[in-house]
């Protein structure tokens, strides 16, 4: 996965563009209501979402598997947010309890025991009283069984992904 990714940042740069997600907005707003202050990013890529969070002040740390979208993060925002690279899967990169945990269309991509691990390795960085979002593809989405499916619910995209899990909701 670090190879495609790594690709498409290199090749595509911000192919996202800047604007947020509504889930983030979303879980800003969730986030700003219950008073959280530090936010973890797994899956940060050039941080077309963290902006958001910093902006409004929030201090966040990402964690990204592509150099390539980490050097697109730093142009953008300095030294002002705390970025490592890796994979999720190898978190935790510090010791260190978020208030808040915002993970977007990354969980999906991974495989059912690193899905667990991911999750789990959020939790067990999670503030008393934190909360964690993510955001992935359920049975629901317009794509879904666009593809080859190679196992229940699994499927090999046409357009790079190599493989997507959709959920039930």
């Amino acid at each position: 996965m670090e190879e495609f990714w790594e690709k498409s940042f290199r090749i595509n740069k911000e192919m996202w563009g800047w604007e947020p997600t509504l889930s983030a907005i979303n879980t800003l707003s969730l986030f700003n209501e219950k008073g959280f202050n530090k936010i973890l990013i797994p899956g940060f890529g050039y941080g077309r979402n963290a902006k958001l969070f910093i902006d409004s002040g929030f201090d966040v740390t990402g964690i990204e598997i592509s150099a390539s979208a980490i050097e697109l993060a730093r142009k953008h925002f300095k030294d002002s947010v705390k970025i490592y690279q890796g994979s999720v899967i190898d978190m935790p990169f510090e010791e260190v309890l978020y208030d808040g945990i915002y993970c977007y269309s990354l969980l999906h991509l991974l495989n059912a025991k690193d899905r667990v691990k991911l999750i789990e390795n959020c939790y067990n960085q999670l503030a008393p009283g934190g909360y964690m979002v993510f955001v992935t593809i359920s049975k629901h989405h317009y794509k879904y069984e666009v593809g080859e499916m190679i196992e229940k619910d699994s499927l090999i995209m046409p357009y790079g992904v190599t493989k997507i899990t959709c959920y039930k909701s």
